[in-house]
């Protein structure tokens, strides 16, 4: 099947400091093309008041304890901040990093830290995916170098907004996570470099479908655009066992199992399982996987998703 490029996410929830640094050093020594963490101010998993830390300082603080990995937010929420500064942050990260930051983007869902923070939640995920497209148009144009000034009517109210100094890359990528079949993925054909999705295959098939849609509406190769599916992967020699370690964790993150045992992206196996469930997706086209990992991070799982079922899915 190809090269298939790996990634994880480190849940920012319930683990220390160290433990985040100490995992992204892992998944740095082990090969992982990618490191990612949360853009949240509240835990999204059980008990919304658990510790978690804040996004873009975790991931400056990476930069300067790795070397190859690129680094991003899986996915920002583009209502905590103006995209300005986003676009700024971003190429702040491009340069502690030496180029390997990623602008990750998206809607943002989470109603209740935007309710606690005091901040602007709009009326409805319609009125935030239409900020979201403003606001991804204005950070594509900034850091590709250009000048913003707002239209009339809009969100926003950018005047000839331009930045220096450029991002160390020519063209920084910009991930979005998300799948709407109306706004989003219109978004992701417009601007983005990575897009980020989940569930079933025949749900991925047809969003693909819909994406290339959108791509030839807007005059756009979607080879363009590096499709990323997001799992979150628990292997052992075992289901059973490993299903006993994904509890585990949940228990750790204070999360009832009824929150979580009809998510299908929890994949629990052996590595072969992970890799014959990965094969569909790879021949969608998603070259990409992203796993994210909860905290107490599992070392065994983070050696063998790459080391085992990377090879299976390879050579397939």
């Amino acid at each position: 099947m190809g090269d298939l490029r790996l990634g994880i996410l480190l849940w920012s929830q319930v683990a220390s400091w160290r433990e985040m640094l100490d995992g992204a050093k892992t998944c740095e020594r082990l090969g992982y093309d990618y490191i990612w963490t949360w853009d949240h101010l509240y835990a999204i998993f059980g008990d919304p008041y658990q510790p978690i830390f804040e996004g873009w300082s975790v991931l400056a603080a990476l930069a300067m304890a790795t070397e190859r990995a690129r680094l991003g937010l899986m996915v920002g929420a583009n209502t905590f901040r103006n995209p300005g500064l986003v676009a700024k942050t971003a190429t702040t990260l491009d340069h502690i990093s030496n180029g390997r930051a990623i602008l990750g983007i998206g809607g943002a869902w989470f109603e209740l830290e935007h309710l606690a923070h005091g901040i602007d939640f709009g009326t409805g995920f319609g009125q935030r995916l239409d900020w979201f497209d403003e606001s991804v148009a204005a950070m594509r144009t900034v850091v590709d170098g250009g000048t913003v000034t707002s239209a009339p009517g809009g969100h926003y109210a950018f005047d000839a907004l331009r930045h220096h100094p450029a991002p160390i890359q020519r063209r920084l990528p910009i991930m979005i996570g998300g799948s709407g079949e109306k706004k989003t993925l219109r978004t992701v054909a417009r601007y983005a470099d990575m897009w980020n999705a989940m569930g079933p295959v025949p749900m991925m098939a047809h969003k693909v479908e819909v994406l290339k849609q959108h791509c030839e509406a807007v005059g756009r190769d979607p080879s363009e655009i590096e499709f990323t599916l997001g799992v979150k992967v628990t292997i052992r020699d075992s289901q059973a066992e490993a299903e006993r370690v994904w509890k585990g964790a949940m228990a750790a993150n204070r999360t009832p199992m009824s929150e979580v045992e009809d998510d299908n992206t929890f994949w629990n196996g052996t590595p072969e399982q992970i890799a014959e469930r990965l094969a569909p997706y790879v021949e969608l086209g998603f070259h990409t996987a992203i796993s994210e990992q909860p905290a107490p991070y599992d070392t065994e799982t983070l050696e063998r998703f790459i080391g085992q079922v990377k090879p299976l899915v390879d050579a397939a």
